[in-house]
């Protein structure tokens, strides 16, 4: 075995002794849907069990953040409080509200537990022990890792196991079958009257000039109007339109898409539909952002998105997951952490 196989097997044995060590998993967020995720989507990569803590700190606490300190209410020592001990061997936390409580728990567990944040935490790489931020934020540091799109749970081996299981009413549907992620109304996105025309009327026409199928799912935040007129003409067209009831079939869309359409306002909806590899048409709402208008243009020099409406794009690119990667820096990192607690 020459040196290169020896410390590759070392690095391997190594992590298989972290992992045996790594025996509970919090993900801290304040609930929201799209950081719980994320961290859901990265633990599960760790295979390893986690458990969702959920923050709520009330003001003039939640002003603060994410600075801190975190509100007394929620100390660990407090009733019911969502960071009780035991502590973790890891803490994986996302948002705002979260940033503080990852620092409280980092000192509270007398270094023990090892902290992640995923997105920026704007409180500067010393946040946690290890960051993740999509590359068209400016943080960047040691600890911090970067990649295009954020981590998701959509991995290969998910969504060959989704395309495979029968799902009767998408698999009912003549190809090309194309998933279409509606969002809505956000801090840096509006979806105007004439916006909502733009967008079903191109629907219409997608599903008329290229003979598709439409596989749609709208978020909360979806104007009613728009979510009504979409519903009404997926009904009267034959179209797969999710009610938002009964458990969410966008994995099952994702895995049998030929397309995407995706609206603007959701980074992390786009990243999912970049697992993929299948082109993707980004529709435009009023409104926007640097960091999103960064974030979709080198989406586009990479040939991942095209404007929507626009031309049915066929092409096709290297699936995009980071959720291995950030995996692989966490086991890493925690190696390193635990053989120097060990050496000092």
């Amino acid at each position: 075995m020459n040196q290169k196989d020896f410390d590759r097997e070392a690095r391997l044995a190594g992590n298989k002794v972290l992992m045996a060590r790594l025996q509970s998993c919090w993900i801290l967020t304040d609930g929201k849907v799209g950081d719980e995720v994320q961290c859901i989507g990265v633990a599960e990569a760790l295979e390893v069990s986690y458990e969702l803590r959920h923050v709520r700190p009330k003001p003039p606490f939640s002003w603060l953040m994410p600075y801190g300190p975190i509100d007394p209410r929620e100390r660990p020592s407090a009733q019911n409080s969502p960071i009780a001990p035991p502590f973790p061997d890891l803490a994986i936390g996302s948002g705002r509200l979260a940033i503080a409580y990852l620092r409280h728990i980092k000192n509270a567990s007398e270094g023990k537990t090892f902290t992640v944040c995923l997105k920026d935490p704007r409180t500067g790489s010393k946040a946690a022990d290890l960051i993740w931020v999509p590359d068209h934020d400016a943080l960047r540091g040691p600890n911090v890792l970067t990649s295009p799109t954020a981590p998701h749970r959509y991995s290969p081996m998910l969504l060959k196991q989704l395309r495979e299981t029968s799902h009767p009413e998408l698999d009912a549907l003549r190809s090309p079958r194309i998933a279409v992620l509606v969002g809505g109304d956000s801090r840096h996105h509006t979806f105007s009257q004439d916006d909502c025309e733009r967008l079903t009327a191109g629907l219409e026409a997608l599903a008329r000039d290229d003979s598709a199928s439409l596989m749609i799912t709208t978020s909360r935040r979806t104007p009613a109007a728009l979510a009504e007129r979409i519903a009404r003409f997926a009904e009267v067209e034959g179209h797969f339109f999710w009610q938002g009831t009964g458990d969410n079939p966008l994995g099952a869309i994702l895995a049998r898409a030929d397309g995407i359409v995706a609206t603007a306002d959701s980074t992390n909806m786009i990243g999912e539909a970049a697992s993929t590899g299948k082109p993707i048409h980004v529709f435009y709402p009023t409104g926007g952002h640097k960091k999103i208008e960064r974030f979709l243009a080198s989406l586009s020099t990479l040939g991942f998105i095209h404007p929507f409406p626009g031309p049915l794009k066929t092409t096709t690119y290297e699936p995009q997951d980071a959720t291995p990667m950030i995996a692989d820096a966490i086991r890493k990192a925690m190696a390193a952490d635990r053989a120097g607690t060990l050496a000092t």
